[in-house]
């Protein structure tokens, strides 16, 4: 973040992906990056620990097998469509069946949102819609 620094406005952490949205400086778009440098680092602080089975192709490029080697990028578009991605992300753990709701998933930014007084503690507990692309886009 010293180099190419971004601040994480909403996180969730699953036992099989993570969902983030983060701002970037001004004129910096420049996601890629950021998101090699994550993964890179990370691979080489748990040496090894989340790993798998390795294909060839990425023993050749040094790869782990923790990580997919895209990522999906979405714009946020306004405040509604801001509102709408950090309401899906902390609804994820819910969605993927891991707890009744959000305030139960210890490893998610809702927390630091109930304690901004941003969600009701209890916020989640029922079906939350989203919109028709969110979470699809």
């Amino acid at each position: 973040m010293a180099t190419h620094p971004f601040k994480i406005e909403a996180i969730v952490v699953l036992p099989d992906h993570l969902h983030c949205l983060w701002a970037l400086p001004e004129n910096d778009d420049d996601y890629s990056t950021r998101w090699r440098l994550v993964k890179s680092y990370f691979s080489r602080e748990s040496k090894g620990t989340y790993g798998g089975q390795i294909s060839l192709s990425r023993q050749r490029k040094q790869e782990q097998s923790v990580w997919q080697r895209r990522f999906w990028e979405h714009l946020i578009r306004d405040e509604s469509d801001f509102r709408r991605h950090v309401d899906y992300i902390h609804y994820n753990p819910v969605k993927h069946g891991l707890v009744k709701s959000p305030k139960d998933w210890k490893y998610s930014s809702f927390h630091r949102y109930v304690q901004a007084g941003i969600y009701d503690q209890d916020w989640g507990t029922h079906p939350v819609e989203f919109g028709p692309n969110v979470g699809y886009e």
